[in-house]
């Protein structure tokens, strides 16, 4: 017996079938003709993230949560910095206008 081999773009999508459009295993296996338990394989590793067929730029949920903290927490930063430089504008802006020096 032949085992057979899948692109990882297809298997990107067989996952894709079951974790975002919500088709059970079962469906998405029928609908493209592969067996159930490689299916299953795969979307268990995508959940995972340890396949290595898995396509580039996939990460695990983790990582991605990570990732947004650290965004969310540079964005604080930059909004704080933003702050500090209107506040500065304002104050200079102020006392470059005439007779408004002390």
């Amino acid at each position: 017996m032949k085992l057979k081999t899948y692109t990882p773009e297809f298997r990107a999508e067989a996952v894709k079938l079951v974790l975002e459009q919500g088709l059970s295993q079962e469906q998405a296996a029928q609908r493209i003709a592969v067996p159930k338990g490689t299916l299953a394989n795969w979307v268990s590793a995508a959940k995972r993230s340890t396949d290595p067929a898995a396509p580039p730029g996939s990460r695990s949920v983790a990582e991605l949560e990570a990732e947004l903290a650290k965004l969310r927490k540079e964005l604080a930063v930059e909004r704080m910095e933003k702050e500090v430089l209107k506040k500065a504008t304002a104050y200079f802006a102020r006392e470059s206008l005439p007779g408004t020096r002390s």
